[in-house]
């Protein structure tokens, strides 16, 4: 039987910016301990929750909703712009400590760890002291929390460490699924959406429990046969997905985000592939590495994927660039069926030391080059929200300038 882990960290861009701010300076307000969001403008109620505090939660604001919606909720919250390249820094900081106890790492989002401790649990001790000191070394010396889950396969880790927060560990092995996981609402379990609970919920399937007893064709009659038979699974505490190494840094740079509400028109698409392009663009620029090839990556409610890729003629490092070609793929290979999860991948990395330069692009691209770094230099000096593009500035705006995903993140 494997041994699997599952570090989520609490409320990690709410939780990093707070750290942050307090090694600054060790008089300020810790964020955890108030009611307050890292997303958005407190002035101009703009943008979308992206993390919350505890004290936040206890108002019933919840990620992804309106910034104006959840003052509206707590008026004394406390808005901050997101630093996503601090957020960066502090991702590393949790991988290289997790490093010391497995090579067999996951990262499966910015904030988000699966660790396969089969072949290394014996060098530590029994998997729920390992959790328990891989926890309490995080907090003390990176400063923030974690929740791990430890089961035997990365559904159930990720089941685990979604129970009771935050700075805890929690156990579902196999045994434990009846007592553990089948009580739980069915919306609960991974990869169910909004509009497949209220599909099982009128076949009278309201808990993992129900769902894991259904009958199978039913739910294939329903919900698709790929889809039916991934979450049945699911409801089973079945997956066989290993955990897969992480990539080199020279293979491939990606960003991707699991929307807070499924997406079906153009513009909507291309302000998130916008947001993901700018991030992507800022880790090229800071290893200072160029890509050859552009991906663009959608999962729709059913959890079926879909992706597209070009050869670019000229490498690149300009979120720009990516954007453009970006929304040219897109629109080549998107019938606009609802979609919510969108992703962005650079591949084929070279240190650009001998590249072949397109002429006719040389000066348009020596212009981006030019204000893109000038925009990296002040965002590494003022934060990454010192500079927005104009199109983030709108009320309406599904994400903000530069996010990461908050459930799958490469």
């Amino acid at each position: 039987m494997r041994t699997i882990f599952h570090i989520d960290v609490n409320s990690a861009f709410l939780s990093w910016e707070s750290v942050y701010r307090l090694n600054r300076d060790p008089q300020a307000l810790d964020l955890r301990t108030i009611p307050s969001i890292v997303g958005g403008d407190q002035k101009t109620r703009h943008g979308v929750v992206l993390a919350k505090s505890t004290p936040a939660k206890a108002f019933g604001i919840v990620t992804g909703e309106p910034v104006a919606q959840a003052l509206k909720k707590c008026p004394s919250l406390i808005c901050v712009p997101s630093r996503f390249d601090v957020y960066l820094d502090f991702s590393e900081k949790l991988i290289h400590l997790l490093e010391e106890y497995t090579p067999d790492i996951e990262k499966f989002s910015i904030d988000e760890a699966f660790l396969d401790m089969t072949g290394t649990i014996h060098l530590f001790g029994k998997p729920e002291e390992v959790a328990e000191r891989i926890r309490e070394r995080i907090k003390r010396e990176l400063g923030f929390t974690v929740n791990v889950g430890i089961a035997s396969n990365k559904l159930l880790a990720k089941m685990a460490s979604d129970f009771r927060k935050p700075d805890l560990c929690h156990t579902l092995w196999d045994q434990e699924i009846p007592v553990k996981l089948w009580p739980l609402p069915v919306r609960d379990l991974f990869f169910v959406g909004g509009a497949a609970q209220k599909k099982m919920n009128a076949l009278g399937i309201h808990t993992i429990c129900d769902l894991a007893h259904c009958d199978l064709q039913v739910l294939r009659a329903h919900l698709g046969v790929k889809y039916a038979d991934q979450i049945h699974r699911y409801a089973n505490g079945m997956d066989d997905d290993p955990v897969a190494e992480r990539e080199p840094v020279n293979k491939g740079y990606g960003n991707s985000i699991t929307l807070s509400r499924d997406v079906d028109d153009y513009d909507t698409a291309c302000q998130v592939l916008l947001s993901l392009c700018e991030t992507v663009g800022i880790r090229l620029r800071r290893d200072q590495v160029l890509c050859r090839c552009v991906c663009v990556e959608l999962k729709d409610w059913r959890f079926r994927s879909l992706s597209h890729q070009m050869t670019l003629d000229t490498p690149t490092d300009s979120s720009t660039v990516l954007y453009e070609k970006s929304r040219l793929l897109l629109r080549d290979f998107w019938d606009l069926t609802p979609v919510r999860l969108i992703g962005v991948r650079a591949a084929r990395i070279t240190d650009g030391e001998f590249i072949q330069m397109n002429l006719f692009d040389t000066e348009r691209n020596q212009k981006l080059e030019q204000m893109e770094k000038a925009v990296d230099a002040i965002r590494g000096k003022f934060g990454i929200d010192s500079i927005k593009r104009a199109s983030f500035l709108k009320p309406d705006s599904i994400v903000e300038h530069a996010v990461g995903k908050k459930k799958h993140h490469t």
